[in-house]
């Protein structure tokens, strides 16, 4: 007989949940504040000279680290040097192999650091 009694009181306190109203929450409007324009870091924008192998492939003109990177990237999608099956490496030309160290293949986040050797 017990047990008939607490299948009742658990179908009655479902019935209680299920009548609770739930009350509506007003959000209030934030006012939108004007966000600054994100400043690049200073180290970035200073002018960088390239060393005689990278001049060959971004130019000879002192430009800041940034510019070499974007130069970089438009000389290897120019000439399809990203490789087919896995985007992340690129497959060196003559040019890019004296700048990679001698390297064929070399992965995308590998290569920043393999061209701040030749910046000065």
């Amino acid at each position: 007989m017990p047990a008939k009694k607490r299948t009742a009181k658990k179908k009655t306190a479902k019935k209680k949940t299920a009548k609770k109203k739930v009350a509506k929450k007003t959000a209030k409007k934030k006012t939108a504040k004007k966000k600054a324009k994100r400043k690049p870091n200073p180290a970035f924008m200073k002018p960088m000279t390239p060393s005689a192998a990278l001049s060959a492939v971004v130019g000879s003109k002192a430009i800041p680290r940034t510019q070499i990177t974007k130069k970089l990237w438009d000389y290897i999608k120019k000439n399809k040097l990203q490789d087919k099956v896995n985007r992340r490496m690129i497959n060196a030309d003559a040019a890019l192999k004296s700048v990679f160290g001698g390297k064929t293949k070399v992965s995308m986040f590998e290569m920043t650091k393999l061209v701040s050797r030749h910046l000065s």
